[in-house]
């Protein structure tokens, strides 16, 4: 057999890759992922001396937005050109294009500088995450890439706990340009194993490229993220710029759709939508990232206002949550490669983040650490059994040729309630912020500065009786955030109910891509004995 160009090719094994060629092209796929997850919380111990070397502190939250919006903006456009036009290729690229960033940040010699080379490697952060589970599905049939799913999400988990520290050592020990440099060795390694080991066949059909609906869905999407950036920090809610980037982002949101009807080849097709299955997770995919990246980007402010804990230590604080969501996931996944049945975990993963996000609105001034931690630890718990789930559901229910864009559009849905869940929070938590200070002086709540951007240094040199009124009124403040947390985190509860659980194929299914003949045997084994290691 030929792919059409004289390339002799063999069809994948129904039973996808096993042994030796699986584990390494996995270990490929981890390294990805991680690279990309481990730069969103890299660079944040790291900023302080990168302002003092560079300028530019007015801009310096750019440092960490221009690197997410490229990162959210791209997610649809690479699951769509995976599907189009082969994912070896495009996960190269991405890994190519993240490299890049990663050395001109490097490299940067002013802020804008460093803004720009962000943004350049979180465009290939978006295709790093999509691309290494839209591979995993093109080879391990759905009833066994359970426990591999769990992997990757607990690198997740791995990455926000170890990217600040391991941040702040580099800045400590070496400069702070080896944030980005520690990523070329890395990065290096994933691309020659994917280069040479991961065999995917690339198709030759000629296709036609939607880039004016890229266009406006990168634009749409882009300025509704501002908006939700900038809303309530930079500007007001109803000033002029935020308005204009609420209607503009709106506008072009309106256009995209009605680009897709017409697109011989949409980036997100709306046929997909069709299916009740689609539709169930990525509103549950939406209202999660409301809930998780809404609320839980509170606790470290607690931790270091309640507890005096210093930024670095906040984010060990922060291991409890990060333990639970990691053990959930490959847990999870490791059962449901056991078993076949994964309706359960989303049902149980859900009431638990419910719960989860009720205790921590119990969170007092006067609660023990261990408690926190434990709370913490049960929103971990929640969030593992839900998130990489999902991702197996819509894969298990789209066709082979709509792999690569319903997981990126799950995982696109649930950073764009990320971005308006931060906007929620945000606005809630100032809203009441404000409200209980006006009960201190003037001259207090002058030296704490912007209600929405509370310095805990400030707050720890306030005279001790006003400080122990400053801390209860901050911890009501944030009793309102996780409490709407929880109510929002009831909505995927109630969705989760309407799934239906569908046999999990034991099969790639047919029209999977084929693989060329270079690729070593292995030995097959059976799926019990699979799910047992």
């Amino acid at each position: 057999m030929s792919d059409g160009n004289g390339t002799p090719t063999v069809e994948i094994p129904d039973e996808g890759l096993q042994g030796r060629a699986l584990t390494t092209v996995f270990v490929a796929l981890m390294l990805g992922m991680f690279l990309a997850a481990l730069d969103q919380t890299i660079v944040s111990t790291a900023l302080p001396t990168i302002v003092g070397e560079l300028g530019g502190l007015d801009h310096l939250s750019w440092v960490v937005t221009a690197y997410l919006l490229a990162a959210t903006v791209s997610t649809p456009l690479y699951g769509k050109l995976g599907d189009m036009l082969g994912r070896k290729p495009v996960f190269i690229a991405a890994i190519v294009i993240f490299l890049a960033g990663s050395m001109l940040s490097g490299l940067s010699q002013t802020m804008l500088q460093l803004i720009l080379f962000r943004a350049l490697q979180g465009l290939g952060a978006g295709g790093l995450i999509v691309g290494a589970q839209a591979i995993l599905a093109d080879i391990i049939p759905p009833r066994r890439r359970g426990r591999y799913m769990g992997l990757m999400g607990a690198v997740f988990a791995v990455s926000s706990v170890a990217g600040p520290l391991l941040g702040g050592f580099l800045v400590d020990n070496l400069s702070w340009r080896w944030v980005f440099y520690v990523n070329m060795p890395i990065g290096a390694l994933a691309l020659v194993i994917v280069t040479t080991r991961l065999h995917l066949h690339v198709p030759h059909t000629r296709h036609k490229i939607d880039y004016l609906g890229a266009g406006l869905l990168a634009g749409g999407v882009g300025a509704l993220i501002l908006m939700t950036t900038w809303g309530g920090n930079q500007y007001a809610w109803d000033s002029p710029e935020i308005i204009g980037l609420a209607v503009g982002g709106a506008a072009m949101l309106v256009a995209f759709i009605w680009q897709e009807r017409r697109a011989a080849e949409p980036i997100i097709p709306l046929t997909l939508f069709d299916s009740g299955t689609f539709r169930l997770v990525t509103g549950m995919s939406f209202m999660i990232g409301m809930a998780m990246f809404g609320a839980i980007i509170y606790l470290p402010l607690f931790l270091q206002l309640v507890y005096g804990a210093s930024a670095t230590s906040s984010g060990l604080r922060m291991i409890p949550l990060m333990g639970g969501l990691l053990t959930a996931a490959i847990l999870s996944g490791r059962a449901i490669t056991r078993f076949g049945r994964y309706k359960i975990f989303p049902l149980v993963g859900t009431v638990v983040l419910v719960l989860g996000m009720f205790l921590l609105s119990r969170l007092d001034v006067d609660s023990n650490a261990w408690v926190a931690s434990l709370y913490m630890a049960i929103v971990g718990i929640g969030l593992g059994l839900v998130m990489q789930v999902l991702v197996l559901i819509v894969q298990n229910d789209a066709r082979p040729q709509d792999i690569g864009v319903v997981t990126s559009t799950a995982t696109f849905f649930r950073s764009v309630g990320g971005s308006f869940g931060v906007a929620l929070f945000g606005a809630i938590f100032a809203s009441r912020l404000a409200g209980e200070l006006s009960r201190l002086p003037a001259d207090v709540i002058a030296k704490l500065g912007d209600v929405g951007a509370i310095d805990p240094a400030r707050a720890k040199q306030l005279p001790p009786e006003v400080r122990a009124d400053f801390l209860q009124i901050f911890a009501n403040a944030l009793h309102g955030v996780f409490l709407v947390g929880a109510v929002i985190a009831i909505v995927p509860a109630v969705l989760a109910w309407f799934l239906k659980e569908v046999p999990l194929r034991t099969t790639l299914g047919k029209g999977a891509p084929p693989i060329e003949e270079s690729l070593p045997e292995v030995p097959v084994e059976t799926e019990v004995r699979a799910a047992a290691r």
